[in-house]
């Protein structure tokens, strides 16, 4: 009998033990906003995108999109079923492999349909991505233009720059030091140039007013 009772007296303290050592606070971030739909951002060294991320179809910030996005309606039919059907257009995204010549790699892309042509008509993806019209900024989107800065700061981009510089004649451009330096003397010069023009302060005599303006003339002593 005291065998008997010992074996469910330790079952119970360890499962009280197990239960003790649970811990209610969770171990890892949980979300159930999936990864597609979560608000994209660039790292700190990129520099900011102008248009800032988007905030509805926020998936095309994870491709080539060209500014494109889903639309909704209605289809409306007529005859024997007449009525109105909701209706949903999505935009026509294919994954390509499109060749990089600054990266000199093969990148695994989501790209549109249209976006696509404009790449082949441009010559290739990195003249589709170098293009400054501001048409062409806006349609990049936040994943463009990572892909932008990637292909700008290449090395193959850096010496093409580096030979058109050269062809032109122009200047190598500063650094950051050369030019935070050069900026300081500057306004050292000019605070040094402002001081010079300030004419010298004005010098205020004040006279007394029991001190003769003129020398009084002698007496006159009559000694006759």
């Amino acid at each position: 009998m005291l065998a008997g009772s010992a074996r469910p007296a330790a079952s119970l303290s360890s499962l009280s033990s197990a239960f003790h050592n649970l811990s209610l606070a969770s171990r890892r971030n949980f979300s159930t906003t999936l990864p597609s739909q979560r608000t994209r951002t660039l790292p700190d060294y990129i520099p900011p995108y102008p248009y800032g991320p988007r905030y509805t179809f926020k998936q095309a910030d994870s491709g080539l999109y060209g500014g494109a996005t889903i639309q909704f309606g209605n289809k409306i039919s007529k005859g024997r079923n007449e009525g109105k059907t909701r209706r949903i257009w999505k935009p026509n995204i294919r994954k390509e492999k499109l060749y990089s010549e600054a990266l000199e790699k093969w990148l695994d892309l989501k790209v549109q349909h249209r976006v696509l042509r404009t790449i082949k008509k441009e010559g290739g993806l990195d003249q589709y991505l170098l293009s400054d019209k501001p048409s062409r900024i806006k349609e990049l989107g936040i994943f463009g233009w990572g892909l932008r800065w990637k292909v700008m700061t290449s090395k193959a981009m850096r010496k093409r720059f580096e030979e058109e510089r050269k062809e032109l004649g122009l200047e190598k451009p500063a650094t950051f030091k050369e030019y935070l330096a050069r900026h300081t003397m500057e306004q050292q010069v000019q605070a040094a140039a402002e001081d010079a023009e300030q004419p010298p302060a004005e010098i205020k005599v004040t006279v007394a007013a029991d001190t003769p303006s003129e020398t009084a003339p002698a007496p006159n002593l009559n000694t006759a």
